[in-house]
């Protein structure tokens, strides 16, 4: 099950809401809903809370002299939820309250019988109560385990542990890590019995911690992996909410977080909507084709409003974890540089003063980013960009570079870079001549695929800096002469590189010479 669209009117904040997922290609398993506090995010969840109880209406109403009303689409209209009528099913979703932490264990007394959790019975009346499920996950999941032992003859120890217990424990290892002296492993899970409070227990390096001594990150993980390992096996054609899922974490967990849950939890016809303004959950879903991002932030809900899936190149989507003022502040006095992909890890080893390089996307989102903000400098691969053109561009756009050679791995790979290295068995002219036969051999190709690159190039899009004919190119292309041709011969997919793989070198070891250095502090200057 998979929402479309959303329409919503007179409902807390919105007086005119529509929500358009339609344009997707596919709908996405992951909906990050962004924006500052206050902006309307968890407004959403409300709404589908208030599907599965009308009741509680009388919190929600905007205009207390209108109805709300709402239309909930999902799988492109093939069944819908309006105000009237409920053609997706009673379990059509399944949220989480941001209340949902649980400090300490308190319950005392197991329930007796098997939880009907089919009926999603504890939920929260309302999404702003206090979410206590976590006990009556631990209940449900000790009863099965108890009823494995009892009533199976053939009761296999190693079976129970593999099916109930190392699944959790595989999700803790994924997200914390595999290094046992920080990382959690569940060992000890006990019912409440005799008055005494359920005994879970965790090994960390040579620790034994129970859970009321976890760290409250530590918590907010172990109970949404026990919360989803209970409910997931019921819950199977549903939208699930949760949130606050960033709760208590640091960077590295939020991301591993997310995707653990939407890459391992997350039921195959299930959709996961969640609000953040975190910097992990917004990296990943920048990273994945079957996430979207819906931007709140900044919008006036007292007229109508249509949120459309947000450009996830844009580095205004980070504004909201990380606000560009606040990346100047961070990078106080330094020339902050975004480069193409995660090229910014190789030049950053370089270690250039004063200079800061951030990696985005492509060459079409550092080009909108440096001409939107001029505080930014950007750095691209030339491409198949004329001499003659990257003089205009560089005269209408003095904050933004462009290599002299047509991608990065020209450059580390540039037989002069390799030469420094002093390489046993590596020949300079050999590999020179083994280049050139190799953009002989591919020549027509490169020429087939010239007109078609340039088309797709920003800077083209919104000024005249664009030569009327590629001859320039052509005639670098056909010659012999080694540093002509090779400015315009893609090293990265063009050039099998076999003949240097012997060698043994990695790209950082390749970014960290002169030769590489002077190229690109010569190309800042």
């Amino acid at each position: 099950m998979f929402i479309s669209k959303i329409k919503l009117e007179n409902f807390k904040r919105f007086t005119n809401l529509e929500i358009d997922l339609t344009g997707l290609k596919t709908l996405p398993k992951l909906v990050l809903l962004i924006g500052e506090n206050g902006s309307g995010k968890s407004c959403i969840f409300d709404l589908f809370g208030y599907t599965l109880n009308k009741e509680t209406g009388k919190y929600y109403v905007k205009d207390n002299s209108k109805e709300i009303n709402f239309r909930i689409e999902f799988n492109h209209n093939q069944f819908i939820i309006d105000t009237l009528i409920n053609l997706a099913g009673k379990n059509s979703f399944y949220g989480r309250s941001s209340l949902r932490q649980m400090p300490k264990l308190t319950r005392t007394r197991s329930r007796n019988s098997l939880l009907d959790i089919n009926e999603d019975f504890d939920r929260p009346l309302l999404y702003i109560d206090k979410d206590e499920r976590f006990e009556n996950d631990i209940d449900y999941l000790t009863n099965i385990i108890l009823e494995e032992v009892f009533t199976n003859i053939g009761f296999d120890a190693k079976k129970l542990n593999d099916e109930y217990i190392k699944p959790i424990n595989d999700a803790l290892h994924r997200i914390f890590g595999t290094n046992q002296d920080i990382s959690l492993s569940l060992y000890m899970l006990k019912p409440p019995m005799k008055d005494e409070f359920a005994d879970i227990r965790f090994k960390k390096g040579n620790s034994e911690i129970h859970y009321d001594l976890l760290s409250n990150g530590e918590k907010a993980i172990v109970n949404l992996m026990f919360n989803l390992f209970v409910r997931n096996r019921v819950f199977k054609d549903t939208i699930y909410f949760i949130d606050e899922l960033d709760l208590h974490l640091n960077t590295s967990l939020q991301y591993s977080l997310i995707k653990e849950i939407t890459e391992n939890w997350l039921p195959e016809n299930c959709q996961l909507w969640t609000a953040s303004h975190s910097l992990g959950f917004i990296q990943y879903a920048t990273e994945v084709e079957y996430a979207t991002i819906l931007d709140f932030d900044q919008l006036n809900f007292d007229i109508p409003q249509t949120l459309f899936p947000k450009r996830k190149e844009s580095l205004d989507i980070f504004d909201v974890a990380v606000p560009k003022e606040m990346i100047f502040k961070i990078f106080q006095n330094k020339k902050v540089i975004v480069c193409e992909n995660q090229n910014d890890e190789y030049y950053n080893l370089i270690g250039i003063d004063g200079v800061v390089f951030i990696g985005i996307k492509n060459a079409r989102e550092i080009f909108l980013t440096i001409k939107n903000d001029s505080k930014y400098f950007g750095i691209r691969d030339r491409d198949f960009l004329s001499d003659n053109e990257i003089s205009k561009i560089k005269k209408a756009y003095p904050n933004y570079f462009i290599l002299p050679y047509y991608n990065f791995e020209n450059l580390i790979y540039h037989p002069d870079n390799i030469e420094e290295l002093r390489l046993q068995g590596f020949n300079k002219l050999d590999y020179i001549n083994d280049i050139t036969l190799q953009k002989n051999e591919k020549y027509d190709n490169i020429i087939s695929d010239i007109k078609l690159a340039r088309n797709s190039y920003e800077e083209f899009k919104t000024s005249d800096l664009k030569d009327k004919n590629i001859d320039e190119i052509i005639k670098a292309l056909k010659s012999k002469d080694f540093e002509s041709f090779y400015k315009f011969f893609d090293m990265k997919k063009k050039f099998n590189r076999t003949s240097i793989e012997k060698l043994n070198i990695s790209d950082k070891t390749l970014c960290k010479t002169n030769w590489f250095k002077n190229q690109i502090t010569t190309l800042l200057k």
